[in-house]
């Protein structure tokens, strides 16, 4: 069931009303939210909701575990018994086929006679999110962030909530969970804002990203070959503003829907393209994803202490994982290790920059040092996507040298694919509250006016967007 469809909006006119309703019953509210998350979920696929109850009744069987355990050293065997179990599921489903290809290709290399054969299995929608939000349950109750576990009925909410499920937000345990005990007030609703949400969400997805998608990268992306070096340069800025807009309106809309049905989602994209360093970047891109590799990985790992071995040793080794959880291929290991290189080029610039001025952090850069940055940046960011987009290396290859073809005219852009990449770029330098003062003017509306803004405001993306409803990009992973 997908976002921008008629089948969505149908389901969440009923469970909008219908919780809304239960607001004084709590037990029901959560029971019927649950049961409609269920719902969303089956809608893809009724089998996996099976992996979803089990995920599910697993963590809550591991949270009481983690607590009874009487010493420290216990209660860390347990958390790391338990996580373990739930990346173990995680690495079957999205794994098992890429790791039988590696050591096939390896064996072939060495002249070793093994051969291990291929489970094709489909990947279980959303199943990525909806682990990590497990992991996050025990995380946070080993370390004493949530203070007891939570009943299974709250728990199943938390994972199974249908608008954050399958695409993120990655909303933390110790952040959600306290939001299901409290009664909302509909006077505390900030629905106009979650309708600007909404409704930006949309046109990001249905005209912007479906346009570039289908007028531009998909058929660059499929047969680079074809295309001259401008085309693939034109390409790679399209897919730039693709995924962001496509991811980005995922969790906008996820954001909107949860704010309307009394919940709270921190935000997931601030600007990431204005970014002057890779650093700033992954502060501003896909924020949950990052802050919880942060939290729950780089940390542990050891983070900034230790000197800068190991600091430069855990930079690499967090962007690594983090792009095989992007999925089996070898084009994310390359784009985690490149975005981790470079981390690792930017912190011991810095470091030089810091002892060259007697400082122990360097400043700030300003002015057109800035503006050099920002652009370094947001190149190295797009050369990136390149591997992101591709299906295999093999293409990406082919992609990258075609950028030796500048003598071939450009034939795969359009003016409005154009217009729409230009657009999306201008975007990430609005002013940082221009939300919020469209908010306030859209507030002063009389009630019976916003409704008709909502409502022709749908109708006119509707009237924009091409053919078709392409599911958002993360689903995949």
């Amino acid at each position: 069931m997908l976002f921008p469809t008629l089948n969505f909006g149908l389901f969440f006119l009923i469970v909008f009303a219908v919780a809304w309703a239960l607001v004084r019953f709590p037990q029901g509210r959560i029971a019927f939210l649950s049961a409609a998350s269920y719902v969303f979920y089956g809608w893809w696929d009724w089998r996996y909701l099976f992996l979803l109850g089990g995920s599910t009744l697993f963590n809550y069987l591991a949270g009481h575990a983690i607590v009874r355990q009487d010493t420290p050293a216990r209660r860390t065997l347990a958390v790391s018994l338990a996580v373990a179990v739930n990346l173990g599921v995680l690495a079957f489903f999205k794994y098992a086929d890429f790791t039988s290809h590696a050591v096939n290709d390896t064996a072939t290399l060495l002249g070793l006679p093994v051969r291990l054969g291929f489970l094709d299995m489909v990947v279980p929608v959303g199943i990525s999110f909806f682990t990590f939000h497990g992991i996050s349950y025990l995380v946070d109750l080993y370390r004493g962030t949530l203070r007891r576990p939570a009943s299974l009925m709250h728990l199943v909410l938390y994972i199974s909530f249908f608008p954050q499920l399958v695409a993120g937000p990655i909303v933390r345990a110790s952040h959600f969970l306290p939001q299901i005990g409290e009664r909302p007030d509909p006077d505390d609703i900030r629905a106009t804002r979650a309708y600007l949400l909404i409704m930006g969400g949309l046109f990001k997805k249905v005209v912007v990203a479906n346009y570039l998608a289908t007028d531009l990268v998909d058929a660059v992306f499929m047969d680079p070959d074809r295309y001259g070096a401008l085309d693939l340069l034109l390409a790679t800025y399209g897919y730039a503003m693709q995924i962001y807009c496509d991811f980005s309106a995922y969790t906008d809309i996820a954001i909107g829907l949860a704010a309307l049905l009394g919940f709270r989602f921190p935000q997931n994209f601030d600007q990431p393209y204005r970014s002057g360093s890779l650093r700033e970047f992954w502060r501003r891109w896909h924020i949950s994803l990052s802050s919880w590799l942060r939290d729950y990985l780089y940390i542990p790992l050891g983070g900034n202490r230790g000197g800068t071995w190991k600091h430069c040793r855990n930079l690499m080794i967090t962007m690594l994982l983090g792009g095989l959880w992007h999925g089996a291929n070898w084009t994310f290991v390359i784009w985690g290790a490149l975005h981790g290189g470079m981390l690792v080029v930017e912190h011991l610039v810095n470091r030089l920059r810091a002892i060259t001025i007697g400082e122990w952090e360097a400043p700030p850069l300003r002015g057109w040092r800035r503006t050099l940055a920002i652009v370094a940046t947001f190149h190295f960011v797009c050369f990136t996507w390149i591997f992101f987009r591709s299906p295999t290396l093999e293409v990406a290859g082919h992609f990258l040298a075609g950028f030796g073809r500048w003598q071939v005219l450009p034939t795969a852009a359009t003016p409005l694919t154009l217009l729409l990449i230009a657009g999306t770029l201008a975007s990430q330098f609005l002013p940082a509250d221009r939300l919020a003062r469209i908010e306030d003017g859209v507030r002063r509306l009389p009630l019976p006016a916003m409704g008709a803004a909502v409502g022709l405001a749908v109708v006119l993306i509707q009237a924009c967007a091409p053919e078709g409803v392409a599911p958002f990009i993360y689903f995949q992973f």
